[in-house]
């Protein structure tokens, strides 16, 4: 089941809002072809229709969920952190926090700040928590996942050298795109993922390259922070990161997600 949130223009029955509802239609049909219907209230629980549906172009996609936080990973596939300057692959998952604010969803702008002039892009699988996770085990922790969505970890990295840590450069307001819809039913372990930037292939790559996966993630999280349902874990991206400037468009496609696609403008 793919669960959005989305901004919609009422029906007879209801005002224009915002709602959470599913998006149906067949996995590769294009945005013309699906359509979303509106749910009762949030998606973490059992899932009542109200009888509203909409044509997907009819609707302004929103982030699927406003998380608590956004909890990702640092160099979690060895080639990125080659690419980066480090043959050493972490011995435990190397975490940063994202703030929330920093979340925006499909087709939203990622703004440019004017205090950096090196912004990349970095496209990663993102999970989504659906049950509150403490100290969780790592046999049980894909018990804890309630779907999984595209991401952009988008990174100022000249601040990220500058300051050695990744506060600043991970945490703009829109340095975080995440849809374009979160997916119930996937296996993660072995998904293709591709990066495109104004069409042209940046990132290729696939989930099952990931040094630590995403129960041992999820296990080793927990054990430090309390994940809450809608918090967002972003599981680290593969080689080929690179710049975007504005009139960009960045695309993340995800196998048995789709596309999460955001245009880049300065600040």
């Amino acid at each position: 089941m793919r669960i959005a949130r989305f901004v919609h223009p009422g029906s007879s029955l209801t005002e224009a809002g915002v709602s959470w509802g599913t998006v149906e239609g067949p996995a590769d049909a294009t945005a013309d072809a699906l359509t979303v219907a509106a749910i009762e209230g949030h998606p973490f629980g059992p899932i009542s229709f109200t009888g509203d549906r909409w044509a997907l172009p009819d609707v302004r996609m929103l982030s699927p969920f406003l998380p608590s936080k956004v909890v990702a990973l640092g160099k979690n596939y060895a080639d990125h952190a080659k690419e980066m300057g480090d043959d050493r692959a972490p011995e435990t998952p190397m975490i940063f926090i994202k703030p929330s604010t920093s979340v925006i969803g499909d087709g939203d702008a990622i703004r440019l700040p004017a205090s950096s002039n090196e912004v990349h892009y970095e496209g990663e699988l993102a999970l989504v928590i659906g049950t509150p996770a403490r100290n969780v085990a790592v046999e049980d922790a894909l018990s804890h996942v309630f779907g999984y969505a595209a991401a952009n970890d988008v990174t100022a990295r000249d601040q990220q050298r500058a300051d050695v840590q990744f506060t600043r450069a991970k945490g703009y307001d829109s340095f975080c795109p995440l849809g374009p819809w979160v997916e119930t039913v996937l296996d993660p372990r072995d998904l293709h993922l591709v990066t495109r930037v104004n069409g042209e292939i940046k990132q290729d790559a696939r989930t099952s390259l990931m040094i630590h996966d995403i129960p041992a993630q999820i296990a080793f999280i927990s054990g430090v922070m309390t994940l809450l349902p809608g918090d967002v874990i972003l599981t680290g991206t593969p080689a080929g990161v690179g710049p975007i400037t504005a009139g960009d468009s960045v695309s993340v496609e995800i196998e048995g997600i789709g596309t999460l696609t955001n245009p880049v403008v300065a600040a």
